[in-house]
């Protein structure tokens, strides 16, 4: 009887499963794509699922491709169904030689940097390099820029100037930034950091005393006396991303647009008043939500909130302590600063 009762309870279990993997695709998917140069496996995916994020876990992969994340211009992606179930293929169709009839087992070396990204990475490598999010304390104690030479107040490439401060004495390479705003949180007030902009680079030279010489080696912009040296970051620069759902509740806001604007499009890059410490992970996806207008009731005459409404989509590419950034993927209608951030 127990076996009974489970078989029966097992059965719409996995019915519910099978009609979620059909919910996931979007009523007008294709049976069939072909990756073209420039496309991104967000773009790809959006084309076959609704939730464009849960794509590694409804991908079959071909068993001679490796990694399912490196997906070329060219691999077909394809629906089928696998023991019932629908799944999304990717094939690498091999080339054939001239003359050459009937294909054979083979393998093709594809160098990585020709796999497409997950999202366009031309809309944030400037921000994963340059943009910072450091505290007051830390900008405040940095070493800065204190003179050019023949008393110039702006120096460029190439240039040699003066800056004074305490240097690492095994770092030879700095980053000059430049503070920009700093964020409270806008429910708390906490404070969450600075923003400091990267605007070059320069190599540290001999120190008298408390003045030390350097070399500019890459402005993007007018070095100017007062701006900070930080030391070059170590790290690995993120170039795939892999979408997923926060694995803790997540309740943010959109604190700024990069730029200082306050409206928000699709691919606009917006800071986050969450980062490590709440569990954001690089790849995130979050919802965003506009509140909820208040309006009067025609019969009560009674003012009231009206729902707040999903109206985009935003995946965390770099996270701080307490706060992160977001490349904005999806925009049914424009956002906005203090737009809510939830699980999508």
């Amino acid at each position: 009887m127990k076996k009974l009762m489970l078989g029966l309870l097992l059965v719409p279990l996995f019915a519910m499963l099978s009609w979620a993997d059909e919910a996931a695709f979007r009523s007008d998917h294709p049976d069939e794509y072909i990756v073209q140069k420039g496309d991104t496996l967000w773009d790809i995916s959006n084309r076959f699922l609704q939730t464009p994020w849960l794509w590694p876990e409804i991908w079959h992969v071909n068993q001679q491709i490796r990694n399912p994340h490196l997906i070329y211009p060219g691999d077909v992606i394809s629906l089928v169904y696998i023991d019932g179930e629908p799944r999304l293929t990717v094939d690498r169709p091999v080339k054939l030689a001239p003359g050459e009839t009937k294909l054979s087992p083979s393998v093709r070396v594809l160098p990585r940097d020709e796999a497409i990204s997950t999202i366009p990475l031309d809309r944030i490598n400037s921000f994963l390099s340059r943009s910072r999010i450091v505290s007051e304390e830390e900008l405040e104690a940095a070493p800065y820029m204190v003179a050019g030479p023949e008393k110039r107040i702006i120096v460029g490439e190439g240039d040699y100037a003066y800056a004074r401060g305490d240097f690492e004495t095994d770092m030879t390479n700095y980053g000059v930034y430049r503070k920009e705003e700093h964020f409270r949180d806008p429910i708390t007030g906490e404070y969450l950091g600075t923003h400091a902009q990267n605007i070059g680079t320069v190599r540290v030279g001999n120190t008298d005393e408390d003045i030390t010489r350097v070399q500019v080696l890459t402005s993007r912009e007018e070095i100017r006396m007062g701006d900070r040296l930080l030391p070059s970051e170590e790290r690995t620069i993120e170039s795939n991303f892999y979408p997923s759902a926060p694995d803790d509740e997540i309740n943010a806001l959109i604190l700024a647009v990069e730029g200082g604007l306050s409206q928000v499009g699709k691919l606009d890059v917006v800071m986050v008043n969450k980062g490590d410490r709440e569990g954001l992970l690089v790849g995130n996806v979050l919802a965003v939500y506009k509140r909820g207008e208040v309006t009067r009731d025609p019969v009560t005459g009674e003012r009231i909130t009206l729902p707040d409404e999903r109206a985009g989509l935003v995946m965390i590419f770099r996270t701080f302590e307490k706060m992160s950034l977001a490349l904005v993927l999806e925009a049914e209608r424009p956002l906005a600063v203090n737009d809510k951030l939830l699980n999508p």
